[in-house]
């Protein structure tokens, strides 16, 4: 077996069972690992800590598998996990906003979260018969192929298609990749969140072709939406403006800057019969528009911010925090006297509270006294292991 040496003092992450190990914990390496291999990770004085997939191109040089020296990584145990993973979405109810109502029980879900799952690197969404992968990692590309047969054989599904077309694989040294892994291509998908019907494009669509993980909290909109006029920014194809006219809002107007993702938010619309005339679309650049609104002195009642991830790595989190600041400043400029924000960040490397500091920086900025009424989070489809905060990447804020 391949083995890593930590240097003197570089296992206490590891003993927190914290799954990662970067480059510059490791004083030695024995043997020859090759990309996804797995390794033994050893302390300074040859006591065994773990056992991981080694990434030779990433900074996070070591991914862990498990923690038990009698424990061996191959498909039996990947199998393990993934039916873990899947077992833990078995109830359904669970993932939707009332966990006591089986009327409405979603038909997609996120089946395997990668580290909070116990298989780092590995994303997995369900949607009906259709399974969306999402590679990102050394390890989880080593197992591939067995995974893929792994899911196929506990899911039951008809299908397998690959999305590994994200950044960080760069970082991984790994090519990007799209199509079908398993079976054929996806036909047109329709999937049911809260009552509602979405079409969902996972061959081109944003992530595995639909954000998941604001499940709950498109509930939580359409609670409060009853007679508001809402600005939906990033709307993407329309899961909170949708949400919002479900709920009865006066008219929402839905900002994006794909056209695209729009014309499949109206289809969307039209699907599920909900009013033309109290929607708008409109295509531009959020930032760009806000200040034009500013300009204008234009007033909603409620503007969602739900933008993509403004920092995909811990460097870039000083710009990602003015963007932040930028953006929810001019909403907050843009809201009626008892208006509300309902504002999120998806950035890994932006805490809930170095998030909450953000919005209350734009708040002292715009000249307003603003309290947060709830504290927002991911849909528990996207768990969060307790060794791994770093799952907990979904922050959002009702504010008043």
């Amino acid at each position: 077996m391949n083995k890593i040496i930590l240097k003197p003092g570089r296992e206490k992450a590891l003993l927190r069972r914290h799954p990662w190990i970067f480059s510059g914990a490791i004083a030695d390496v024995q043997g020859d690992p090759g990309m996804g291999e797995t390794v033994d990770i050893l302390d300074h004085k040859g006591g065994f800590l773990a056992r991981g997939a080694y990434s030779p191109q990433s900074q996070i040089r070591v991914r862990v598998w498990g923690w038990e020296a009698d424990e061996k990584v191959d498909t039996a145990f990947l199998r393990k996990r993934l039916q873990s993973a899947v077992a833990l979405r078995s109830d359904r109810r669970q993932m939707t906003d009332d966990p006591d109502s089986v009327i409405h029980p979603p038909s997609s879900v996120r089946l395997v979260h990668a580290e909070s799952d116990q298989l780092p690197g590995l994303i997995v969404d369900q949607y009906g018969d259709t399974l969306v992968m999402q590679i990102l990692s050394a390890g989880a590309e080593h197992w591939r192929d067995s995974l893929a047969d792994s899911l196929l054989e506990l899911t039951g599904a008809a299908r397998i298609y690959e999305r590994s077309d994200v950044e960080v694989r760069k970082l991984e040294g790994l090519p990007v990749r799209v199509g079908p892994i398993r079976g054929d291509e996806p036909p047109e998908l329709e999937i049911q969140e809260n009552g509602l019907k979405f079409g969902v494009d996972v061959r081109g669509g944003h992530k595995t072709g639909f954000y998941l993980d604001q499940r709950i909290n498109r509930a939580r909109v359409r609670q409060l939406a009853a007679d508001k006029e809402i600005l939906d920014c990033f709307s993407y194809t329309g899961g909170f403006a949708l949400n919002a006219l479900a709920g009865g809002a006066a008219h929402v107007t839905a900002l994006d800057v794909s056209a695209d993702a729009l014309a499949l938010a109206e289809a969307n619309r039209a699907q599920n019969n909900l009013p033309a005339e109290k929607i708008t679309y409109l295509e531009g650049d959020v930032f760009h528009v806000l200040r034009k609104f500013r300009d204008q002195v234009r007033n909603f009642d409620m503007i969602i911010l739900d933008p993509p991830k403004f920092a995909p790595s811990a460097a870039q989190v000083k710009r990602a925090a003015r963007g932040y600041k930028d953006i929810n400043l001019l909403a907050l400029k843009l809201l009626r006297p008892g208006g509300i924000l309902v504002t999120f960040s998806c950035s890994g490397g932006i805490s809930a509270e170095l998030f909450q500091k953000i919005v209350a920086g734009a708040a002292l900025d715009a000249g307003l006294h603003i309290r947060v009424l709830e504290q927002l989070h991911q849909s528990p489809d996207h768990p969060i292991a307790l060794n791994f905060p770093e799952g907990a990447y979904l922050k959002g804020l009702i504010c008043r």
